[in-house]
């Protein structure tokens, strides 16, 4: 279980959100609403262990995720608003340099399903330089399709992707909930999920 206690968040010197408490269970979708800069992003990066919180405690399992850094971070894999895609690399050369730097070496055949499961197997051999912003997004969720860690945390996981896209991120994000994984998502769309979205928080409010 992932757990959050009146937390707070301080940027500078504005108050983006405090008080913010919730927990999520196996199965469980936790979506974050919100306006820009009401702190959607700072508090996915809390839940990494990048930021850490002015105020409250985030717990894995029941211990504080400081106290066993390590054995969290196994447990979680993150995307960013960012593709982080590099423009000198071919599209599977990106795939398997972000599953391995995210902890999870893919197989050449496990590369290309991912690939062709985000309709970008006809892109396998081009460099990133070449792809649409959609297509670039793409190429940052595919390590999705093999990544079995835990919990899920999405920033703004629909952004420039076309209906069929978005269709086949909500499937993956499905599937990775009916094994009893977690995900927090920042969104500002409706994600069309099938499975029952537990708990929404909207930090403008």
């Amino acid at each position: 279980m992932l757990e959050a206690r009146s937390i707070e968040c301080v940027r500078g010197h504005r108050r983006l959100f405090g008080n913010v408490s919730f927990s999520i269970r196996p199965g469980d979708c936790f979506e974050l609403r919100g306006a820009n800069g009401s702190g959607k992003t700072s508090l996915l990066r809390m839940l990494c262990g990048l930021l850490p919180p002015e105020s409250g405690a985030i717990l894995w399992n029941g211990r504080p995720i400081n106290t066993h850094r390590q054995q969290y971070l196994w447990s979680v894999t993150y995307v960013g608003h960012r593709c982080a895609v590099k423009d000198e690399l071919t599209t599977l050369e990106n795939l398997l340099v972000s599953s391995a730097l995210s902890g999870f070496e893919l197989s050449l055949k496990e590369a290309q399903h991912a690939l062709q499961c985000l309709r970008l197997e006809d892109q396998e051999h081009l460099h990133a330089r070449h792809l649409s912003e959609g297509q670039r997004r793409r190429l940052a969720l595919a390590r999705l399709v093999n990544c079995r860690r835990a919990v899920w945390l999405l920033d703004e996981v629909m952004t420039s992707l076309d209906a069929l896209a978005a269709r086949s991120i909500a499937a993956l994000i499905d599937e990775h909930l009916s094994r009893g994984g977690m995900a927090v998502i920042a969104t500002h769309q409706e994600l069309k999920l099938s499975s029952r979205l537990t708990q929404r928080i909207d930090l403008a409010a």
